[in-house]
């Protein structure tokens, strides 16, 4: 069942399932991740046998097919939504509730099978901390509903969460690149300093900086400004986000600093690109 909008009297197309039992997936209609926090099973994911231990997140396409073939002990949780939740939509004084043309593409790919991916992805220790937070905090907006923004902040979480999924499944490898990439995908929401990358990566400073621009064409820190600020583009473009909630979201300590620091790499205060990012969606619509 949908849940009700208590502020804005409008269906919104998600669900939090607290315990999930696997017998009614996948949901109709529905994209669904299961965040499986403890044991493991065997299923048969469209006819293919594999088996999926925690912790470890399954994404489920709407048309999936799954059954479970032996359960131990396995403790998850669920989140579905319908494919247009993934739409940007915001509120108008003048226009009210609108939708437009724009979709969220983060995390898309997690949920096509093929011959390479199943859709179940493994957490890493350092990422299940961090997971299981956003995770925790997006059922609890579904039921409490804390402000007129609460839908706006579930889809920050689900961006954060399936883009962490997505960062983490295109880099398998654990050179000491791949270790640094993997804390910044990680917590790049918290304070980073440049000890932080040196120690995970077990580095120095000139040492990790050169063969990190060889990887990815920026420095260290250079490459964590620039991921914080592609999710903070998400963020303006797919919710309507203070920018102070953006800043602190995506590891900016003042959002007149992320104000700084977005115009000078973006060409663009973060309100222009927000506004810019709507109004192309509508006349592209």
């Amino acid at each position: 069942m949908p849940q009700m909008d208590r502020y804005k009297d409008r269906p919104v197309y998600i669900e939090f399932i607290a315990k999930e039992e696997f017998n009614k997936l996948p949901y109709e209609d529905r994209f669904t991740i299961v965040f499986i926090t403890s044991g493991s099973m065997n299923v048969k994911l469209n006819d293919y046998p594999i088996k999926i231990a925690a912790p470890s997140i399954l994404c489920l396409h709407k048309e999936d097919k799954i059954e479970v073939l032996e359960n131990q002990n396995v403790a998850s949780q669920s989140f579905c939504f319908h494919p247009d939740f993934f739409n940007t939509a915001y509120f108008s004084e003048d226009k009210g509730y609108m939708s437009n043309s724009l979709k969220i593409e983060t995390g898309l790919s997690l949920f096509k099978k093929d011959d390479i991916s199943t859709g179940v992805f493994g957490v890493t220790e350092k990422a299940y901390p961090k997971l299981y937070e956003w995770f925790f905090i997006m059922g609890t907006e579904v039921y409490a509903q804390s402000d007129p923004l609460w839908v706006c902040r579930i889809k920050k979480y689900l961006i954060q969460i399936l883009g962490l999924l997505e960062e983490l499944n295109s880099h398998s490898e654990k050179s000491p690149v791949d270790l640094v990439l993997e804390y910044i995908h990680t917590n790049y929401s918290d304070r980073i300093s440049l000890e932080d990358l040196i120690n995970c990566a077990h580095l120095n400073r000139v040492s990790l900086n050169k063969i990190f621009k060889d990887l990815t064409g920026f420095t260290a820190m250079g490459y964590l400004l620039k991921y914080r600020l592609k999710v903070a583009e998400s963020l303006l473009t797919h919710t309507d986000m203070s920018l102070n909630e953006i800043a602190r979201a995506t590891g900016f300590e003042y959002d007149t600093y992320f104000i700084k620091q977005f115009t000078s790499k973006e060409g663009m205060t973060p309100t222009e690109f927000r506004n810019s990012s709507r109004e192309f969606a509508f006349i592209q619509h």
